[in-house]
């Protein structure tokens, strides 16, 4: 295939477009491919047969087979046309139970689905244009999972093609035209130590016999008419991976313990205390909470935007000022208050609100991505110390920012609520007024802006929709008028394209990105970051609209987002900026966690802040508790 359109689309978009044909395959030499294609009405059945030719026997490993599927994800031409033209590409390799969900970036139906019908995939690459830096998600290349052959032995794959108009639609489609599909759920994929895992399992075929391990010993199961329920207490941190064979259909389900989050909270303050605060008194950088290197057993500086002593490293001081705000710890405040001065002698000019990109008071690079981040920063030092003066630098920053133009910048993490909720409670009633007249502007040119986002960093990306919904959301809390909600909502709607939910705690909740390994690792590497932190800004928006609303879907979908990009931090508190997902990217190995120590604390950060532990998750909310 060279083009897939669907005959009513009137965007006539095209949902398979890349650097390589469709149906390409690679594979090891001595086994050949007959591949062939059948379509029925809308429908596309593709079978790909491989047959070992040699005398010999043939042993393949996961990426020794590609069948590459280029579906129509990239951001090159902006947003206007990705809203149109372009799809998010949700994909599973689960074995058996393996399939694709594409969904039109601006929410608009009709969409494209694949789910395998013969065969067993065991996970995807990526092949993508570089030159395009992060703005090209790439070439997608399907690996079926590994099979031994003998002479003259061959295996099948094959798969359905349909269209559908989203999520409960595609997952319905998936059980029509698989007829052997598991349909495979866990409440949560992130489990807090002493929490339950719950993961239920519906065959949507007749069985006879069920078997599900993990590190292969059975585990029991309960079965309710057509469905297996497990359930265990997480005891040990860790990853539970669940395999799952009914009937010889096989595959998997994997979910994380950690630590308490109060626990993982207070390793990872003290890992930042002892490993990752410069201590260094003939330096400016005296007192910097920086990069660790995981791998080398040290901190890393560099003078790159991305390595350096500013910038998203403020959220290092965001997670140990809302830590103290609920724990006495000596240790951990006098680190703090070193950052602190570090950041007023480096950072910030508290006079003015003008903040720099890294230490010494250097802009040479004018970021306003920096100003909302110090404004918080300083808000939460204000909740920690009750000093008003820190209220004001937090207000003034917000100030510089907007006179700068801030009002048509889609910035991460602007304080909306949280500034202005605090003005008035320490009577800074002038200040508050100003405060709303500029997050009113503000919001009224995100709404007026509607779908048509302005290029940032990126031409479009999930980290520009968050923070839209985010700051209407915000902005209809402190004025109650509902043309911020109804332009939220519209926000909303886009926003959840980007969110998968496969049974993996990778992935599900988990916003598409792929460029942050690149940008802020150490392995430098492209590729799908299945989790990277700022992800959790979508948790953000979501907690906001249930707030609004009252939506349990909300609050629930919110707590699942936020726990996504947990695995970043580890049981020890060491920590990583992103994990690059995929099998490999352009031909290197990938599939893990990256060296670096970045900037993933922000992760952790909203997660205290938002209240997710079961115990506590309604607290915030206590006329939703039934």
């Amino acid at each position: 295939m060279k083009s897939l359109s669907h005959p009513s689309d009137p965007y006539g978009m095209n949902w398979i477009e890349g650097h390589t044909q469709w149906g390409t395959v690679t594979c090891p030499k001595g086994i050949t491919v007959a591949k062939s294609s059948e379509r029925s009405q809308d429908i596309i059945t593709e079978r790909y047969v491989f047959t070992n030719k040699t005398d010999k026997d043939i042993f393949t490993s996961l990426n020794s087979i590609g069948i590459y599927t280029p579906f129509n994800d990239d951001y090159i031409a902006g947003s206007k046309v990705c809203m149109t033209a372009r799809c998010h590409t949700h994909i599973w390799c689960g074995e058996n139970i393996s399939y694709v969900m594409c969904l039109r970036m601006g929410g608009e139906a009709p969409h494209l689905g694949l789910v395998l019908t013969e065969g067993r995939l065991g996970g995807y690459s990526i092949e993508r244009d570089t030159a395009q830096i992060s703005n090209d998600r790439g070439d997608f290349i399907l690996h079926p999972a590994p099979v031994t052959l003998a002479p003259g032995q061959h295996f099948t794959i094959a798969w359905t093609l349909f269209w559908h108009s989203g999520l409960k639609d595609f997952q319905e489609k998936l059980c029509l035209y698989n007829k052997h599909f598991i349909q495979v759920s866990a409440e949560n994929y992130i489990v807090f130590k002493g929490e339950s895992i719950a993961v239920s399992i519906r065959p949507f075929f007749a069985f006879k016999n069920a078997l599900i391990t993990r590190d292969k010993i059975p585990v029991s199961s309960k079965q309710d008419n057509a469905r297996l329920f497990l359930s265990e207490k997480a005891e040990n941190p860790g990853q539970y991976s669940y395999e799952i064979n009914i009937d010889g259909i096989s595959t998997h389900c994997n979910i994380l313990v950690l630590p308490e989050l109060e626990i993982l909270a207070e390793k990872r303050c003290h890992f930042i205390c002892d490993n990752q605060q410069y201590q260094n008194p003939e330096s400016r950088l005296d007192g910097a909470y920086l990069i660790y290197d995981n791998e080398e057993k040290h901190m890393y500086y560099h003078r790159a935007n991305d390595y350096n002593g500013g910038r998203e490293r403020i959220g290092m001081g965001l997670l140990i000022a809302k830590y103290l705000q609920a724990h006495r710890d000596e240790k951990l405040m006098d680190s703090l208050k070193k950052y602190i001065s570090y950041v007023e002698k480096n950072l910030l000019c508290r006079e003015t609100g003008e903040v720099f990109n890294d230490y010494a008071y250097n802009n040479s690079y004018h970021r306003l991505y920096n100003y909302p981040w110090m404004s918080l920063f300083y808000l939460e030092l204000y909740t920690l110390f009750k000093d008003r003066e820190l209220l004001e630098t937090a207000y003034r920053i917000m100030l510089f920012f907007y006179r700068q133009g801030g009002d048509h910048f889609y910035a991460i993490e602007v304080p909306v609520m949280g500034l202005v909720t605090a003005l008035k409670e320490c009577h800074m009633d002038r200040e508050a007024d100003t405060a709303v007249s500029w997050f009113r502007k503000h919001a009224d040119y995100i709404a007026e802006t509607g779908l048509d986002y302005p290029a940032h960093e990126v031409k479009y990306e999930q980290s520009i929709v968050a923070p839209a919904a985010n700051i209407l959301l915000q902005t209809f809390l402190i004025t109650n008028e509902s043309i911020y909600l109804d332009a939220a909502k519209k926000q909303l709607d886009v926003l959840e394209m980007f969110n998968g939910f496969q049974p993996d705690y990778h992935l599900y909740e988990t916003a598409i990105r792929h460029w942050d390994g690149y940008w802020f690792g150490k392995r430098k590497a492209y590729g799908d970051t299945f989790p990277h932190y700022w992800s959790a800004l979508t948790a953000n928006a979501f907690l906001d609209f249930a707030r609004i609303t009252g939506s349990r879907e909300y609050l629930q979908r919110a707590k699942q987002a936020y726990r996504s990009v947990l695995s970043l931090i580890h049981p020890d508190g060491s920590a990583s900026c992103a994990y690059v997902y995929p099998v490999s990217v352009n031909g290197a190995a990938t599939g893990f966690y990256d060296p670096y120590a970045n900037d993933q604390d922000w992760g952790l950060y909203f997660a205290l802040r938002s209240c997710i532990s079961e115990s506590s998750l309604y607290t915030t909310f206590p006329s939703m508790i039934v």
